[in-house]
């Protein structure tokens, strides 16, 4: 399987097109709609509810970009959809809600956020729901095993490595060295057999995805392109750009 020609062929909204000074906030159904109306594709991110729901959401945790706190997992599919984005009336989207939204209108790149813990679960709920959507769609993780889930769990559906040349900010800092260790290098492509890689920007060039790129015709995308300098180290390293913060031709 190739990766999609749609999937370089526009720019990729970061989390939709968001601007929190129009009071638009990531991953929320206005985010979505502006993304459609601007012919971007939409990437997203979700996350694992207590009853098994996909949510579209980055953090595992309530409270930066919503009102309320408290970890995802240990709430319900229900309960979250009535939790609203600060100073909006918008609330949380399940992964079959911005489905629905969309309507197959732009493809969507759908994150798997993981816990590192060997859970698939959240990857089984999003073939059930993608098994009744006819949109163009992409699936994508940082973890190894997710990127291995979407593989075997759905083999039909291409699958990208999420990746970055090191991994040793406070952000990575829950995982154990062995796991950190898994993600270097792009060392699973081999087993998880992606069809394309989304690269940090500010760590390109890298020899990694560079091989994927010219040697096993695995698209790049750069993430997440925000300023003009990460515009034209993208423009020269990758296929297209994963953007937030400006609206790319204008």
């Amino acid at each position: 399987m190739r990766a999609p020609d749609w999937l370089t062929k526009r720019p990729v909204a970061h989390r939709g097109l968001h601007d929190a000074a129009r009071g638009i906030i990531e991953n929320m159904p206005a985010a979505a709609t502006a993304a459609v109306a601007g012919n971007f594709a939409i990437e997203c991110d979700i996350q694992l509810t207590a009853d098994g729901e996909a949510m579209v959401h980055h953090d595992d945790a309530l409270g930066r970009l919503t009102e309320g706190s408290g970890l995802l997992a240990t709430r319900t599919a229900a309960e979250l959809k009535a939790v609203r984005f600060k100073d909006t009336a918008e609330q949380m989207m399940t992964l079959g809600d911005l489905c629905a939204l969309v309507a197959g209108r732009v493809p969507l790149v759908v994150e798997v956020k993981s816990h590192f813990d060997g859970d698939r679960k959240l990857v089984r709920r999003m073939a059930e729901v993608l098994a009744s959507y006819s949109g163009p769609v992409v699936g994508m993780s940082f973890d190894p095993d997710q990127v291995l889930a979407l593989r075997e769990i759905m083999p039909n559906l291409p699958r990208g490595i999420t990746a970055q040349r090191t991994y040793d900010d406070g952000h990575w800092d829950k995982l154990t060295p062995a796991q950190r260790d898994s993600m270097l290098y792009l060392r699973h492509g081999f087993t998880t057999e992606p069809h394309f890689v989304a690269y940090w920007v500010n760590q390109l060039p890298a020899p990694e995805p560079w091989i994927a790129r010219n040697v096993f015709g695995c698209p790049l995308l750069a993430w997440t392109v925000r300023t003009a300098e990460q515009r034209e180290r993208a423009a020269r390293y990758a296929d297209q750009i994963i953007f937030e913060g400006f609206v790319p031709g204008t």
